[in-house]
């Protein structure tokens, strides 16, 4: 990583990973180079190894009572579209939220304009949290899934899902994690918590690489998830039907096994370092943000204002200047990098009052992030607010 740059975007994908990741990858591409479950010579066997132990280290951070339950996607959008269009069909009714990722809110509007899928999208209130009761007062006869993002990545406030998954339980209506911003940041078990289904990425919080997923599909449940696609699986090849079996019924295609095997190695560096330990880094560093960006004239701090209250994303409002001129003064002249805009997430946008801004400039610290950058990056903050004010 260059040292002179600042890199705050860990909501995106975090960055720097760990060097363990780096080679990983770089060995498997020079010295094995073979796909998963396609060969029976040597290097094919050890890397299906490899990638079963993957598996097995993701449903530990999951807490899933099986690796089988875990199958691997492409990314957290991957998994979303996989359960949302794997599960719902016409007639049925999905309450969601206004704290919703565009991953979510889009699938959904592309049932709702092809087959009539009806949907309820449940308000945040100040702090961008939203109410269990209302996910209750919203259900219906034909509700067939409940679907809330754990952590908003734009304000990182953490939601309520154990308390509307018990809703959810209770009503008989299924259950739709995303983890997207919580994983690897927060402590799951989806054995013990009211959770059906989780969809996350791998190169977020679980700090793998880009073009990774998983998506959790609670084992009584894969016979009411269709497969999302169909294609080679490299077991029952005489079949021309899809397996229905887990992981293989979620997995056509090869899979991007350089992906995998550096998600791996971000796996182990994971539980090594444990989830507990990674978040106690990650509120430390938001609770310095928190308190310095409290202060800056001409700024707005939407969410909570307790660290233990959000994940490490801390966005700012300005009235004045457009975000996306923000970044870009904070990347040419203090080398920081952050991100600007609405972060596809419009709805949570308009909650807060920012979209007829331009949205927010967003900073997200990770396992990585320094004392020192993060006083840069609050000292370059405080000058943009003097100059501005002047």
């Amino acid at each position: 990583m260059n040292e002179q740059l600042i890199y705050l975007d860990n909501a995106a994908t975090s960055y720097p990973k760990p060097d363990t990741v780096y080679a990983a990858m770089d060995q498997y591409s020079r010295d094995c180079g073979a796909p998963v479950g396609r060969g029976a010579y040597r290097k094919s066997v050890e890397l299906q190894s490899e990638i079963d132990l993957c598996r097995k280290l993701a449903a530990e951070v999951l807490g899933a009572a099986r690796p089988e339950e875990v199958s691997f996607t492409f990314n957290g959008t991957d998994s979303l579209n996989t359960i949302i269009h794997g599960v719902l069909k016409p007639g049925d009714h999905v309450i969601t939220s206004d704290v919703e990722h565009n991953s979510v809110l889009r699938p959904l509007q592309t049932l709702k304009q092809r087959w009539g899928l009806e949907v309820t999208h449940v308000p945040a209130n100040e702090q961008s949290v939203v109410e269990p009761r209302a996910f209750k007062e919203a259900l219906r006869e034909n509700t067939r899934l409940i679907i809330l993002n754990h952590a908003s990545n734009v304000t990182g406030s953490i939601q309520p899902i154990d308390e509307v998954g018990e809703i959810a339980r209770k009503a008989g209506v299924l259950f739709l994690v995303d983890a997207a911003q919580s994983v690897g940041h927060i402590p799951l078990n989806v054995s013990d918590q009211p959770i059906d289904f989780l969809a996350c990425p791998g190169h977020k919080g679980l700090l793998g690489p880009l073009g990774t997923g998983l998506v959790y599909i609670r084992a009584d449940l894969a016979d009411q998830v269709e497969s999302l696609r169909q294609g080679g699986t490299g077991t029952s090849s005489e079949e021309e039907t899809q397996p229905l079996t887990q992981p293989d019924k979620y997995e056509a295609g090869n899979h991007n096994t350089p992906g995998l095997v550096g998600l791996k190695a971000a796996l182990e560096y994971v539980k090594q370092r444990g989830i507990d330990d990674l978040r106690q880094h990650e509120q430390q560093f938001t609770g310095l943000l928190l308190e310095g960006f409290r202060a800056l004239p001409g700024f707005e701090l939407p969410g909570p204002l307790q660290p233990e209250e959000r994940v490490g994303v801390v966005s700012l409002v300005n009235q004045s200047v457009e975000p996306q001129v923000l970044a870009s003064i904070l990347d040419e002249n203090f080398g920081i990098q952050i991100r600007a805009g609405l972060h596809c997430a419009p709805r949570i946008h308009r909650s807060i009052h920012s979209q007829e801004w331009g949205g927010t400039i967003r900073f997200s610290p990770g396992p990585f992030t320094t004392v020192s950058q993060i006083e840069t990056s609050l000292s370059a903050m405080q000058e943009l607010a003097v100059s501005f004010s002047v």
